[in-house]
């Protein structure tokens, strides 16, 4: 399974969407999944510090610091307004054998896309 965050170290990403993950990882992977995966418009050394400073351990915590992977799969929002550019939408799937099963997007808060919802889906 996937997820996307605007980016590591803002509020309600850092508060609130990985550390859902953190916490249900284990419930997560219980139900067959092979790997829970964060991916935000940052550089690989921010991630791993965001993962260091959330022990997020059982999480992939993969940068995508120019927004390409965002963009190539249409999940990109432009921020530039706030001073944050480019950066990816908040979103989680689940992905099966490459096909994406389910692809829950937040346009406000923290709701299709948390934890506990990709939980109850699977």
């Amino acid at each position: 399974m996937l997820f996307g965050v605007p980016g590591a170290f803002t509020p309600g990403c850092t508060a609130t969407h990985l550390p859902g993950f953190v916490v249900n990882s284990d419930k997560i992977k219980a139900t067959g999944v092979d790997a829970i995966v964060c991916t935000a418009v940052n550089d690989a050394f921010v991630m791993d510090a965001w993962g260091k400073s959330q022990n997020a351990v059982e999480i992939v915590l993969a940068g995508d610091g120019n927004a390409e992977f965002a963009k190539a799969i249409g999940l990109e929002q432009d921020l530039t307004e706030r001073g944050l550019g480019v950066r990816s939408k908040r979103y989680a799937m689940i992905v099966n054998d490459g096909k994406v099963e389910l692809l829950n997007i937040d346009t406000t808060g923290i709701d299709t896309s948390s934890a506990e919802t990709i939980l109850a889906a699977l």
